[in-house]
């Protein structure tokens, strides 16, 4: 039986690589292979939220500036900058020797360009836009950005390595409409995107970029400090079965194994060649997010139904295994490790689970057996196990729920549907999110209440963009608790989504990997010793 399944693994796998395992170790001193969460579906950074596509943009891009572990901004692509009239004005200087892909010179033309294209699309930049005065090129290595008022967290937001950096793209690629992303690839990253490789559900691969500048200031940690290819290639392989990707990385096959599943951590922990790891000890946030334009979820009596029904650690145990030291459950809208998470309202989450009473305000408000549709990724293990729950779940309490199962390109698309139903539209979905990225109001996507400019579902809670606004005022970090504390009172009646709780995510990989980054799990800087 260990010889056939043997057999049947490395066709399978070999079939996956793409290239005949011979040549692979031959190769493997100066190639990295790393099995993704998930396909690299979208290649503008701006075009999603997507980790896979965001870790995309980390190896082909670079940043201004880079946040470390400690959340502390320090340049990039930035030689340094100068603040004046009372935070008013913000002069920045580039570093004289970074160039693009195509060996053109990185310019305060393309910075300027990028973050115009930036600002409408992150939660930071959309606040910085209401206090800009303008943003202009003053010459080739400097710019200048007039706020009308401060905006505390520039740098901050310049720096911030999770949903939608604000990567430097040559000008030409920065001009392009946000909401249309490109499809061309020329970085100022350490590594160039080989398109001709990129084989769809299969492989995405990257090569070395001699001519990478990376940054003389700090150490590597988070996002910040140099960014080094330690390898001449990479090639990503999307392998989607958790056994095949473990035995893959067990053999050597495979180099790298970013999200390990539960059930294979004590596997891999004793395997001597191996490490598991978690380098992001904040861990992942995770949520079920409404479509708050169609019925049901637009009511939102029938979002504080579920409330009553919801059982955090149902869902933690189906994505992080029983040990309780890898997840955890009373969690609000911030991240147990917030200086702003508190325990105001939770009795919404932690109160005795109450099936009866949810169907009983669901039949009040007229929804009791209403039709919903549950986007639902099957190909990504933490959002299949995750969504599995949550579509018991609804079917306990009554919805009529369709199981939309697909691949996870294929909820990336669907989830821009704004359309009923019957055109393709949808209910609810699960989001998940490095729980460092929702430390405060300002990175927390999800506690947004812009309506149509918010992330997918699109609720509109003018009160707490009241609240966030304010928080971006808070002249020092008691007043911004006090803030947080009427924002978790203020979600726990607008309910924009339900947290689900926070878990330990494990990476594994082999034993001769050294300098792996901290606080985001990201093959940049590691090399093989």
């Amino acid at each position: 039986m260990r010889t056939t399944r043997r057999t049947v693994l490395t066709a399978a796998t070999a079939a996956v690589l793409g290239r005949p395992f011979v040549a692979q170790g031959a190769a493997s001193a100066t190639t990295l292979r790393f099995i993704p969460q998930a396909d690299v579906t979208v290649l503008d950074p701006l075009g999603t939220t997507a980790y896979p596509t965001r870790n995309h943009g980390h190896m082909c891009w670079d940043t201004l500036y880079g946040l470390n572990e400690q959340f502390v901004p320090s340049p990039q692509l930035a030689e340094g900058h100068v603040v004046e009239d009372g935070g008013k004005r913000w002069t920045f200087t580039l570093r004289d020797g970074p160039v693009f892909h195509d060996g053109e010179k990185v310019r305060a033309q393309d910075a300027v360009a990028s973050i115009k294209r930036w600002l409408p699309r992150d939660s930071h930049g959309q606040v910085m836009a209401q206090r800009l005065d303008e943003i202009r090129v003053l010459d080739d290595r400097r710019f200048e950005i007039r706020l009308k008022r401060p905006f505390g967290p520039l740098l901050d937001a310049l720096a911030k390595p999770w949903s939608y950096p604000c990567f430097v793209y040559p000008e030409r690629f920065a001009a392009v409409d946000p909401t249309k992303p490109f499809t061309d690839v020329v970085g100022s990253g350490p590594y160039r995107f080989l398109a001709n490789e990129r084989v769809s559900g299969v492989q995405v691969a990257y090569q070395r970029f001699p001519g990478y500048s990376p940054t003389p200031v700090g150490k590597p940690s988070l996002m910040a400090g140099p960014k080094i290819a330690g390898f001449e290639r990479q090639e990503w392989k999307v392998i989607t079965d958790a056994a095949t990707a473990s035995a893959a990385l067990q053999s050597g096959e495979i180099d790298w194994w970013e999200t390990v599943t539960p059930d294979l951590r004590p596997l891999l922990a004793r395997q001597p060649q191996v490490v598991l790891d978690e380098p992001d000890s904040f861990g992942t946030y995770a949520s079920l997010r409404f479509n708050h334009l169609l019925p049901p979820f637009d009511d939102p009596a029938v979002r504080r139904a579920l409330l009553k029904a919801v059982t955090q650690s149902d869902f933690m145990t189906a994505v992080a295994g029983v040990d309780p030291s890898l997840w955890r459950d009373g969690v609000g809208c911030f991240p147990s490790g917030s200086p702003l998470a508190s325990g105001t309202g939770m009795e919404a989450l932690t109160a005795p689970r109450d099936l009866e009473g949810t169907k009983a305000a669901l039949r009040a408000a007229g929804h009791f057996g209403a039709p919903i549709v549950a986007l639902h990724a099957t190909n990504v293990p933490n959002q299949d196990a995750l969504m599995t729950v949550g579509v018991d779940l609804l079917r306990q309490v009554g919805f009529q729920t369709t199981d939309a199962t697909s691949d996870w390109g294929t909820l990336l698309q669907r989830r821009t549907n704004r359309t009923p139903l019957g055109q393709g539209g949808w209910s609810v979905l699960i989001a998940l999110f490095s729980a460092a990225e929702f430390m405060t109001p300002a990175g927390n996507v999800l506690l947004r209440g812009n309506g149509k400019d918010a992330w997918f579902g699109w609720p509109t809670a003018p009160r707490l963009e009241e609240l966030r606004e304010a928080w971006f005022d808070a002249p020092d970090l008691a007043a911004q608790k006090k803030i947080g504390v009427a924002m978790q009172q203020q979600f726990f009646q607008d309910v924009p989504y339900i947290p689900l709780g926070q878990y330990l995510a494990a990476t594994a990989y082999r034993r001769d990997l050294t300098d792996v980054r901290r606080g985001i799990v990201l093959p940049l800087n590691v090399r093989r010793t």
